[in-house]
């Protein structure tokens, strides 16, 4: 089966909530319709989400274009999800340059608990997989931190951020009933380009 992975579009910066989970920005929403195009070639037979807002509301345009339902899964949810704050890539680097520096270094944030995240990551995703082996195509909409959690279990990497991921970028996998599990493509971002500006990638 073909794995779609796409990252959520721009959410907004969050402050002193009981639990951050952003809503797309205006333009976030931009970049989610840009998906329904990017993917027009592709027949997909199945959407799932993260619980988190900001996948959800990536995930709908798609959904609602195929008349298919959004299935989400908490455990797809990124690896901030129970903290009070939420930044945005581009404000990360400003505001919390530590964080940013391990990101761009290839590693989570201190605070993470980085192989049991990545093992709920992979768990979720092979849930998702045995569900539709065949020659399904399944979207999954999910964050920055969950795609390269798969990517990089997968190739086997040592670091748990090992690739730039824009906002509403598509990364394509192939998942074989043998078990082998490829990368066809990491990061598609041309039909959002011109709506990524100046944003860092992580």
């Amino acid at each position: 089966m073909r794995l779609i992975l796409v990252r959520h579009g721009l959410p907004e910066k969050v402050t002193g909530s009981v639990q951050a989970d952003p809503a797309l920005t205006e333009v976030g929403r931009r970049q989610a319709e840009r998906v329904v195009d990017a993917l027009a070639a592709d027949t997909v037979d199945a959407v799932y989400a993260s619980t988190m807002t900001r996948a959800r509301q990536t995930a709908e345009p798609l959904a609602e274009d195929r008349g298919l339902d959004v299935g989400t899964v908490a455990d797809l949810c990124e690896f901030d999800s129970d903290r009070v704050s939420y930044l945005p890539t581009e404000l990360l680097a400003a505001e919390r340059p530590d964080e940013w520096a391990r990101m761009v270094a290839g590693d989570l944030p201190s605070y993470v608990d980085a192989p049991a995240f990545a093992a709920r990551v992979v768990a979720a995703v092979e849930k998702i997989v045995a569900v539709h082996s065949g020659r399904d195509t399944v979207a999954v909409f999910a964050h920055a931190g969950v795609i390269n959690a798969y990517l990089s279990h997968i190739l086997g990497s040592a670091r748990s951020l090992p690739f730039p991921l824009d906002y509403a970028g598509i990364t394509r996998v192939v998942a074989r009933r043998d078990g082998v599990r490829k990368p066809r493509s990491v990061n598609e971002f041309a039909h959002v380009a011109d709506l990524l500006g100046h944003v860092p990638r992580t």
